[in-house]
């Protein structure tokens, strides 16, 4: 896909939702590092639905502590992989304690340090609480990418690269929450709503199934 016609896929993305940020609902940076690694493999209503009273309960690490493992089970049990997130958290919570004096640490290899964070949680922590240009690629953005030929790649990582490679500068803080986006409601798995999307003229998907 030519550079042209990616800079158009953005600007439509930015006209449509100028501001567009995560579903996670959360009200400080430890709130979203919870959510981020509860929504592994989960959905993100699923999380929200959990974390309403979760952080009622507990919204800083030591309070998550002082919750104990246990409890933290009983609040998070509908969401999958539980037990071990829970474990996770916990040690992360640990982790945050001790070694970052209670804060979302802003540097990518403290992150990873964490319980339960790998490259995808970090990169949404360093774009969603601090701004970085990064992008998180979750199984929407691997899909989308490779599906409409912004990125080609056999794994998250080589379609992270080539989607910071090929996305302009002034669209990168933004574009992980456009493909998600699009992906979630539009670029779906099965049967993607190519009649609704804003982009459908300029996707390589589109003029595939033409042929």
């Amino acid at each position: 896909m030519n550079n042209k016609k990616i800079r158009d896929i953005f600007l439509r993305f930015y006209k449509v939702n100028p501001h567009p940020t995560t579903e996670l609902v959360y009200h400080n940076q430890f709130e979203l590092l919870i959510a981020v690694i509860l929504s592994a493999r989960a959905t993100d209503k699923a999380v929200n639905k959990a974390t309403v009273a979760l952080f009622h309960a507990a919204n800083t690490p030591e309070k998550m502590l002082q919750l104990g493992e246990n409890k933290l089970k009983d609040y998070i049990k509908t969401i999958g992989l539980y037990a071990n997130k829970a474990k996770n958290i916990m040690a992360t919570c640990q982790f945050l304690v001790e070694k970052f004096k209670s804060t979302v640490p802003h540097d990518r290899e403290d992150l990873e340090s964490l319980p339960g964070v790998g490259r995808k949680t970090a990169n949404v922590i360093l774009n969603t609480c601090f701004g970085e240009p990064t992008i998180a690629v979750d199984t929407h953005i691997f899909r989308v990418a490779n599906r409409i030929g912004l990125a080609k790649g056999k794994t998250p990582l080589a379609v992270e690269k080539q989607l910071l490679k090929n996305i302009p500068d002034e669209f990168k803080h933004d574009a992980h929450h456009w493909l998600i986006l699009h992906g979630r409601y539009v670029c779906i798995a099965r049967k993607p709503r190519c009649p609704e999307c804003i982009i459908q003229d300029l996707c390589e998907y589109k003029h595939k199934t033409k042929e």
